[in-house]
């Protein structure tokens, strides 16, 4: 179900962009810009998350992950605080982005591509 919501939101991107591109020729960079940007946000974060070291097996060794973590420690008398950012990125390295999320962050990131495309374009 959530593969279904996140390639809709993927296909109006992809048609408000073509659509937004008018008669000045920018429509293709418009599209390219949009798929870019959703391509940001359903892959390319989820992969840049887990290179950081925050994974489904725990926080890595020696990564950015566990530095982040240790600091985070030490401010907090020892815990990781619930709803930290630590606490936030390795929830999303251990189970991947929600529905909603993936959604919301296809929209802004694909919008944000569309004009960057469009203006690239122009």
């Amino acid at each position: 179900m959530g593969a279904r919501v996140v390639t809709v939101a993927i296909v109006i991107l992809l048609i408000i962009g073509s659509a937004i591109g008018g008669e000045n020729g920018s429509g293709i960079g418009t599209v390219i810009g949009a798929t870019v940007g959703a391509g940001l946000a359903l892959v390319g974060l989820p992969v840049f998350i887990g290179a950081l070291g925050f994974t489904g097996a725990g926080i890595a060794a020696g990564s950015v992950a566990a530095k982040m973590m240790s600091a985070a420690a030490i401010a907090n008398g020892g815990g990781v605080a619930a709803g930290s950012t630590v606490a936030v990125l390795q929830s999303i390295g251990a189970a991947g982005l929600s529905v909603g999320a993936k959604v919301g962050l296809t929209a802004a990131l694909g919008s944000a591509g569309a004009a960057t495309g469009a203006q690239l374009t122009e």
